[in-house]
């Protein structure tokens, strides 16, 4: 066990952290919810042994979004914008993990738990995958805009002013999920595509991730030049020269993650 808190628990095994969220009974997403989130990812960026993270939900949900009985309570002066700035802060310690995060949607993805699914960086949902932006029926708002990273206008715009939700199935048709699998198989899934970017150079996957995080809203020259002077620092690594070395001599390499 890596890590346990109140509202999640991390495992390590063969370099893949499994972070589940246990907010019962629908991983409703509060203070410490958030608090909880941002510290286990800050620490798998500076766990060494990690090198691919699955995020998943304890119980039917993935996560449910806002805890609503807590919004519903009346806030001391300036809580709105403290709960506010945690909230993001929590779905960008998602983004700004070094480690590849895929994320295991066992549930219902609603809301903030859109926002947090939609921070990972690859996605496979189970059958019993829901998605979608409810804000518009308890007199609130957000999501959109971490909408908009896995979805279309229209589509976007559909869920957030309907209240419509997508089902995993649905959900891979449209290509924003890599796979709707059985609940039974969903971790299996996950796991197996963590062990495959686990066996990469862990070094070349977090240059990876922090390339494809820097280029999303950069023009085509500015974000492949990106690439490029990325290339070029790789190199310098041992194990750039291991992968090539490798790859001449038809063999498996053997990472060292210097």
């Amino acid at each position: 066990m890596l890590m346990k808190t109140e509202r999640l628990r991390c495992e390590l095994a063969e370099h893949v952290a499994v972070v589940t969220m246990e907010h019962p009974p629908v991983n409703a997403q509060d203070r410490q919810f958030h608090e909880d989130m941002i510290a286990c990812f800050d620490r798998l960026s500076d766990t060494a042994e990690a090198r691919v993270a699955v995020l998943t939900g304890a119980g039917k949900c993935f996560s449910a979004g806002a805890d609503i009985k807590a919004r519903a309570k009346e806030r001391p002066p300036g809580e709105t914008w403290a709960h506010n700035r945690r909230a993001r802060e929590c779905f960008q310690s998602i983004v700004d993990c070094k480690l590849p995060v895929i994320a295991a949607l066992n549930g219902p993805a609603l809301g903030a738990g859109l926002a947090v699914a939609a921070s990972c960086d690859i996605l496979i949902a189970a059958d019993t995958c829901l998605m979608g932006l409810p804000e518009i029926d308890v007199g609130m708002m957000g999501g959109g805009r971490h909408a908009m990273r896995l979805f279309g206008h229209s589509t976007t715009r559909r869920l957030m002013l309907t209240g419509q939700r997508l089902s995993g199935s649905e959900l891979h048709r449209l290509g924003v999920v890599e796979a709707c699998v059985p609940l039974s198989e969903l971790l299996d899934t996950a796991t197996a595509m963590a062990r495959a970017i686990a066996a990469k150079s862990p070094i070349a996957s977090r240059m990876a991730k922090h390339a494809l995080n820097s280029i999303e809203e950069m023009s085509l020259r500015d974000g492949y030049r990106f690439e490029q002077n990325m290339t070029a620092e790789l190199a310098r690594y041992a194990d750039s020269g291991e992968a090539m070395r490798a790859f001449l001599e038809k063999r498996k390499p053997v990472f060292s993650g210097r």
